[in-house]
């Protein structure tokens, strides 16, 4: 049996217990004028505490979480989904409006031809393992959607529910996952608490799938504000690697309508989603961003739009392939002068224009630009460090699906509109599969110790317990002007990145164990709000790490792509003492199956 204080570093230990005093003296010192007195609306002593035993819990109800509850059901497990939000209506899946499907009987290329154009335009940052498993799988996957009438609706709910309904799939929606349980070496289940109840959940499953999606910390106006990466920074914490965290989204968008940014990239958010075709282009890298660096923030340039009743289109400036001769690098056969228009048949794209004729890069800030994606993720380039091409983890039992893998399916670009979502569909099915196998192989269940739950239990409350503190909301403010801006996200220099660091590292160690919580909505912000500061600090030590230029990150003091050192990933996993610990893994070194 584990010992459950073995694995707890200082920091964890003062968060908690004895440790709530100790928080209180030091918010006494007169510099930390944001800690104040905690006035709890609920009594952290009035929680229930509940448990569930099941095969395969899975963690997310997108659509990676949608799949792999019904794949694992249909291999014949005990399943249960857990869903932060509501099913089909939280996370990024409801803003994606465009699926890839890969029709081997009209394809214009052959599955080779598509992962090695993919592998091209990412600059060799993809797996062409999970490349390969997008093409192969997609159509299969789109089909099913057809059934349940996704393509029906703008709304998700509704179809996503229609297979698990039919196959009577428990489903517990508003539950904030905090904790993944380890016991001898692998995961045994997860623990979190009610967002309208006081009630804590431990839920005991033989294996766990993440479908928890990515990104980094809250956007500034994006509408994605759940995108916290619990399910990396729970795995993180139990000794998962993760990999990833140096490459950037860069949706752009407008900060007077910061809400359409998404939705105008993919299709309006009122829309029908749509099925595109193999089409591999170079999207979302820093080009715009460096121009706003080096010249000011830039005129957007996208294809035109149909001029609707009433509105006036402002002209738009089409750009050229020599604008930026010394900024981030593009393969030759991906130089363009904006994102690629729609095949006829998917429409048009929207135009990302702003009243005034300006917009720009996810980093910049003011009237017209404004952090519309800054924190979030690369699709399918940031999480858990995959082991086998069913999405298992490092750790045994724990597999992850979507967006909350890292699977480099596109390596550290966008080079196919649609296939985030797709690639979502097929990681679930996958991933569900293996863990209900998985979990079908094993004798029996293994028993948790009431003292494990009880630490567990007691990290949860602490906000809730702690008499003096910072809110989280605060602390989520400072940590967002802190990485926010675009010459410490985007356009990086080790300078500022070391600043930033200094920054974020006193946020971790001083201001994480004084995070307080009076309520049920803010004991989320807290554990979020930790959540989001740790994989702060790890965007900037891997893209310090990390001294070259490629895809979507961009060093200022490192401009050129260094094929010779750095032709490969960065994974990074907590020691003994929990201490963040960096490696390369090569490219050439993941074993090439199926």
């Amino acid at each position: 049996m584990m010992n459950p204080k073995a694995n707890l570093s200082r920091r964890q230990f003062i968060g908690i217990a004895g440790g709530i005093a100790g928080a209180a003296a030091l918010a006494n010192i007169p510099f930390d004028a944001p800690a104040q007195e905690n006035k709890p609306k609920i009594d952290s002593n009035g929680f229930d505490i509940e448990n569930r035993h099941l095969d395969v819990l899975i963690i997310g109800g997108g659509m990676a979480g949608v799949f792999a509850a019904v794949k694992a059901h249909d291999a014949g497990a005990n399943v249960l989904m857990v869903s932060k939000g509501r099913v089909g209506s939280s996370g990024l899946t409801p803003f994606a409006k465009g699926i890839f499907s890969y029709d081997k009987t009209n394809a214009r290329m052959s599955i080779d031809e598509f992962v090695d154009t993919v592998t091209e335009s990412a600059i060799q940052t993809n797996n062409p393992v999970f490349t390969r498993q997008l093409a192969e799988h997609s159509y299969a996957r789109v089909q099913e959607l057809k059934d349940w009438g996704f393509f029906d609706s703008p709304l998700y709910n509704h179809s996503f529910m229609k297979p698990l309904s039919e196959r009577n799939i428990p489903i517990e929606e508003r539950m904030m996952i905090t904790h993944l349980l380890k016991q001898d070496g692998r995961v045994v289940g997860a623990s979190g608490f009610s967002l309208d109840l006081q009630k804590i959940v431990h839920y005991h499953a033989k294996t766990v799938v993440l479908c928890t999606g990515a990104g980094g910390f809250k956007p500034n106006g994006f509408p994605v504000c759940d995108l916290t990466h619990d399910g990396t920074i729970m795995a993180y914490k139990i000794g998962a690697k993760v990999t990833g965290k140096e490459w950037n989204d860069g949706h752009p968008g407008s900060a007077k309508n910061s809400g359409s940014s998404y939705d105008n990239w993919h299709g309006q958010i009122e829309e029908k989603p749509s099925i595109t075709s193999a089409r591999i282009n170079h999207h979302l890298g820093v080009d715009m961003n460096y121009q706003a660096y080096t010249q000011g923030a830039p005129v957007m340039m996208m294809p035109p739009r149909p001029k609707r009743p009433g509105e006036m289109v402002t002209q738009q400036v089409e750009r050229q392939n020599d604008v930026f001769p010394t900024g981030p690098f593009v393969p030759e056969a991906f130089k363009q002068s904006g994102p690629p228009p729609k095949p006829p048949e998917q429409g048009f794209f929207r135009g990302l224009v702003s009243s005034k004729g300006h917009s720009g890069p996810p980093g910049m800030g003011g009237e017209q630009v404004g952090g519309s994606s800054a924190g979030m993720a690369i699709h399918k380039s940031e999480g858990l460090v995959p082991i086998n091409a069913q999405g298992l983890s490092t750790i045994p039992g724990l597999y992850a699906a979507g967006d909350a893998l890292g699977s480099y399916m596109s390596g550290g670009i966008y080079t196919q509109i649609g296939s985030s979502l797709a690639g979502s569909a097929v990681q679930g099915a996958i991933a569900g599969a293996a863990a209900a196998n998985d979990s079908l192989g094993m004798a029996s269940k293994l028993d948790v110790s009431e003292q494990y739950l009880a630490l567990v239990n007691q990290q949860i409350l602490a906000p809730l317990k702690r008499e003096r503190g910072y809110s989280p909301a605060w602390v989520t403010q400072v940590l967002q002007g802190v990485m926010i801006p675009n010459f410490v996200l985007y356009i990086k220099k080790e300078r500022m990145m070391q600043a930033a660091l200094a920054y974020v590292e006193e946020l971790n160690e001083h201001h994480v164990p004084m995070l307080m919580a009076d309520d049920l909505h803010a004991l989320r912000l807290a554990h979020e709000t930790e959540n989001m500061i740790i994989t702060a600090e790890m965007k900037l030590k891997a893209s310090i790490m990390r001294k070259e230029s490629r895809c979507s990150h961009y060093r200022l003091d490192c401009p050129d792509i260094d094929y010779e050192n750095w032709q490969a990933w960065i994974n990074i996993s907590q020691d003994e003492k929990g201490n963040m610990v960096l490696e390369k893994q090569p490219f050439d070194s993941w074993p090439n199956f199926s």
